[in-house]
Parts: structure tokens; sequence; C-alpha cells
């Protein structure tokens, strides 16, 4: 896979574990808070091919949106936040968006539409119904632990 762009993590309010829904309807929606209770964390996002161009500039609001905050978790949630893109065709032929986020920033909410709101409440709804459209499917949610870091190993150097 090859880097796409690296800021903090992703995700928004009206997300389930089977991802945005496709109408959202923020009047009777109390937003889910996302929140990695894990040293890290991944998001596969699966997109429709003819939308991938719609996604990205989402996420690129997103990236402007995590660097203009002044609030200090948004700063620490851009530095570990990496987004991917596969090469290969996903499942059904979707587009396979990967959000790398390590280390996660505990106690950070990473709902999509909250950072997106924050930064451009004017244009939030606008932005959230593009992101939601993109979706072919769901997106699946992984709260990773470390095992052990293979750079950090004990090595004898006798």
């Amino acid at each position: 896979m090859a880097a796409l762009v690296a800021f903090g993590s992703l995700t928004h309010p009206l997300t389930s574990s089977a991802g945005p829904r496709s109408q959202p309807d923020q009047q009777t929606t109390v937003p889910a808070k996302r929140v990695f209770g894990s040293d890290a964390g991944m998001v596969l996002n699966f997109i429709k091919p003819e939308k991938t161009a719609d996604f990205e500039a989402v996420i690129a609001k997103l990236k402007e949106a995590l660097a203009k905050s002044p609030r200090p978790e948004r700063a620490q949630q851009a530095r570990s936040w990496k987004v991917f893109r596969s090469v290969e065709p996903a499942a059904n032929g979707t587009v396979l968006y990967l959000f790398v986020i390590d280390p996660a920033v505990h106690g950070a909410d990473y709902t999509v539409s909250t950072i997106l709101a924050e930064a451009f409440p004017d244009d939030v709804q606008t932005l959230y119904k593009q992101y939601a459209e993109s979706y072919a499917s769901g997106q699946n949610f992984v709260n990773l632990s470390t095992v052990q870091a293979l750079g950090e190993a004990n090595v004898s150097t006798k």
C-alpha cells in the first residue's frame, strides 16, 4: 500500500460498527464518540470506486481541521494518524482505505463529523453527506495492543 496522507484518526458520530449511515439524521441521533481504548487502532474503509475523489476531498478537510484546531489532542491525533489506499481492488471491486492510528491518543474522540464540525460548522452537513455516500459498505474498527516492537528486540552483539 502507498501512503496517501498522514494525520490523526478519523471517524464520525453517526458511525456504527457497520459504517456510516447513508442518510444521517442529526436532529434525532446523539453522536457516539469514537475512542480507541488501546495502544493503537486501524479503520478499514470500503469506498465506491467512483467516489474516491469525494472521500479523499473530505479526508483533506479533516486534515485541515486537525491542523487548525486549538485543542492539543487534535495535534496529537494528527501526528499519529496515517491514511493508506490499497493498490489492489478490495472485495466486490471497492477501494480499501486504511486508517492507521499509532499511537492512539487515549480518551480522544476520533469522530470525523465532530472534528469537521469544530473547524467547519457551516459545512459539516455537506461534508458528512459526501463522506457517508462514498462508502460501498461499512467500516471495520480494530483496537490493537503491542505484542512486541521488532525494532526494539534485544540483540546481542557478541
